[in-house]
């Protein structure tokens, strides 16, 4: 529980339906976080206080600096972009919240997220949310059987507006603080700063190319970029540029125009399947022929390559906020895999995540190498 609206409606809705409901709330971070300090502690008590239920706080300072902060910084250094979000979901929220949960004799955790699950035959599945405008099963991705098995994310099936109707109709005493994209634990626009005051030696000059090699600036350093990126770059050279690629090892950063931006395909590593295993539907059965031009041809048949159209391909998400794009899956290893997009998509960018979804299903994904 952060006190925020989400949070505190889960908890009332779970107390209303009878369950005995206590709050967890993990000081992660210092005081000034957006959702995560000493200041979401005190909110949480209130909401607990009113709900009439009792309220722990746990301090994951420790653990959220080894599995979030650490890799965050260690990312950026590397020239790749990360999502820790996405890391604080898997180790955080549903790993050590969870396992104290499990310590105070619960049978489930429940938060705030707008998503779904449903278990069909003993195994459970991650759905995307009934209100798609705050979808956060891109997130969640990474989530195991056994951690879904002990979740409930009541919100799933409400619409942000029925949430906040519902939180103002039954007086929850939550001081409203507004909707934000930006992480808890970095000042929105800092991230430069973040990186450097953890890491100084990432803060050094470097050049700034254009895709045949000339150089058109310096830079201070790339953890200042990221694929896609546009402004911010400190050249001007008559047309609009965007960063194409990040070379850590060669401290260079290449800008080109949106053409060169577009992409069909990329490698995904340390695959995650919410199922256990790399999905075996008809639409990823197709092992990649080299005569192929881009969708994958049937195994063993002899057959044409299907159109995009008969395969059905499965949808790919490759940054949070994205529509998702229509997409075939080749299997490398047990670690990773490739995505061949049906269309070129813009700034698939190292570091974030490649969520695969068969409809509203999130079948898993991993990290873009």
């Amino acid at each position: 529980m952060s006190g925020g609206t989400d949070s505190s409606v889960a908890a009332a809705l779970l107390v209303e339906q009878g369950y005995e409901v206590i709050g967890l709330t993990a000081h992660m971070w210092k005081d000034g976080s957006r959702c995560c300090s000493l200041e979401d502690v005190t909110r949480a008590q209130k909401v607990c206080a009113a709900l009439g239920i009792r309220h722990y706080v746990v301090n994951a300072q420790d653990r959220f600096e080894e599995k979030v902060v650490a890799p965050f910084v260690r990312e950026y250094a590397a020239g790749r972009t990360p999502s820790p979000c996405i890391a604080c979901n898997q180790f955080i929220k549903f790993g050590f919240l969870l396992d104290r949960a499990v310590q105070l004799d619960c049978d489930v955790l429940a938060t705030g997220h707008y998503a779904r699950i449903e278990e069909r035959d003993g195994t459970f599945h991650l759905l995307r949310a009934v209100d798609r405008t705050k979808d956060q099963s891109y997130f969640l991705h990474r989530l195991s059987q056994k951690q879904l098995a002990h979740t409930v994310f009541p919100l799933g099936d409400w619409t942000k507006e029925e949430v906040k109707k519902w939180s103002a109709d039954h007086n929850l005493p939550i001081v409203p603080r507004g909707e934000s994209q930006d992480l808890c634990f970095v000042e929105a626009g800092k991230y430069p700063e973040f990186v450097e005051a953890r890491a100084p030696e990432v803060k050094k000059k470097g050049r700034v190319l254009d895709e045949q090699g000339r150089e058109l600036a310096e830079h201070e350093g790339v953890h200042r970029f990221t694929v896609g990126q546009r402004g911010g770059t400190g050249v001007a050279v008559g047309e609009r540029v965007y960063v194409s690629r990040i070379d850590a090892d060669k401290n260079e950063i290449t800008l080109s125009p949106r053409d060169g931006v577009m992409q069909s395909e990329c490698v995904v590593k340390d695959a995650h399947w919410i199922s256990g295993s790399f999905p075996d539907t008809c639409r990823t059965r197709f092992p990649y022929s080299g005569a192929c031009t881009g969708i994958q041809a049937p195994l063993n048949t002899g057959e044409a390559c299907p159109t995009i159209a008969e395969t059905g391909l499965l949808t790919v998400q490759p940054r949070y906020g994205h529509r998702g794009a229509e997409a075939a899956l080749e299997k490398i290893s047990d670690t990773e895999f490739k995505v061949r997009f049906a269309e070129p998509q813009f700034a698939l960018t190292p570091g974030q995540a490649a969520v695969v979804y068969d409809g509203d299903e999130v079948l898993g994904g991993g990290w873009i190498k």
